[in-house]
C-alpha cells in the first residue's frame, strides 16, 4: 500500500471516528437536556401548585354551603374548614395524609367542621382526574355521604402518580364497593360518567371562587397558607384548630 493512500485512509478513520465521537456526544448532551426539561417541569408544577392557591382572594362558601361537596362535622362546630382538592394531585395526597386522621377525629369530637370540595383541575395529564370526580359524586349520591368519606379517603390511600399507571373504571368501582356501596348502584354511573354535568359545575363553582389550585384551604372563610409544602400546611392547620 502507498504512503498515500496509507494516510488517506487514516484520514477517514480518524473523521469517523470524530464524527461518532460528535453524534455520542450530541445524544448524550440532549439527554442531559431532556432530564433537565423534566425536572424544570417538576419544580414549575409544583411551584404553580404552591404559588396558585396563595394569590387573589378566595371567595368560596362556608363550609357545609355546596352543593358539589362532602361534609363532616356538626353545623354547630366553632371552627370551619374547606378544602379544594384534586384526588390526582399529589399535594392533596400529602394534606390528607397528613391531616385527614386529625381532621376526622377533630370533626367528631365537635371541634370543626369540615368539607371537602373536589374538583378537577388535572385532566390535561389524565383522564383519571375527572373519572374519580365523577366516581366520588355517583357514590354520593348513591351511598349516602359515609360511604362518600369512606371512597373519598380509600381514593387517596391508592392514589396514582401523575405519570400513571392510572386505576380504570373497574378499579374505581372496585374501590367504590370496598368502601361500602353496591356494586349495582354505582358502576352505570362510574362507568357512564353520569355526574359530568357536575363534574364542570363543582369546578365552575370552585373557578368563580377564584380557586386557581389544589390544594385550596379555608379556615373559617380565610385562605390558609401556613405552611411551605403540603405537610407543614396539614400539621399547622390541625394544630390552628386545637388551639
Amino acid at each position: 500500500m502507498s504512503t498515500n493512500k496509507k494516510k488517506a485512509q487514516d484520514r477517514s478513520a480518524r473523521a469517523a471516528a470524530a464524527m461518532a465521537e460528535a453524534k455520542r456526544r450530541e445524544r448524550k448532551r440532549n439527554m442531559v437536556i431532556g432530564a433537565a426539561v423534566v425536572v424544570v417541569l417538576v419544580v414549575i408544577v409544583g411551584v404553580i401548585a404552591v404559588v396558585t392557591t396563595r394569590s387573589g382572594e378566595v371567595d368560596a362558601a362556608e363550609a357545609g354551603a355546596s352543593e358539589y361537596g362532602l361534609t363532616i362535622g356538626s353545623d354547630d362546630a366553632p371552627r370551619q374548614v374547606v378544602i379544594y382538592e384534586d384526588f390526582l394531585c399529589p399535594f392533596c395526597g400529602e394534606l390528607e395524609a397528613t391531616a385527614g386522621e386529625d381532621l376526622s377525629q377533630l370533626a367528631e369530637d365537635g371541634d370543626v367542621q369540615v368539607e371537602y370540595r373536589p374538583i378537577s383541575i388535572l385532566g390535561q395529564i389524565s383522564d383519571y382526574s375527572p373519572e374519580a370526580l365523577n366516581a366520588f359524586f355517583v357514590v354520593l349520591d348513591e351511598s349516602g355521604p359515609e360511604v362518600a368519606k369512606a371512597f373519598h379517603d380509600a381514593l387517596y390511600a391508592d392514589q396514582p402518580s401523575e405519570q400513571g399507571p392510572f386505576p380504570d373504571t373497574d378499579d374505581l368501582v372496585a374501590t367504590a364497593v370496598d368502601a361500602g356501596a353496591d356494586e349495582d348502584a354505582v358502576r352505570p354511573g362510574i362507568e357512564g360518567m353520569s355526574m359530568q354535568d357536575k363534574v364542570d359545575a363543582a369546578g365552575k363553582e370552585a373557578q368563580d371562587a377564584n380557586v386557581r389550585g389544589t390544594p385550596t384551604v379555608l379556615l373559617d372563610g380565610q385562605q390558609f397558607n401556613d405552611g411551605s409544602t403540603a405537610q407543614d400546611l396539614g400539621t399547622n392547620l390541625v394544630d390552628e384548630i386545637r388551639g
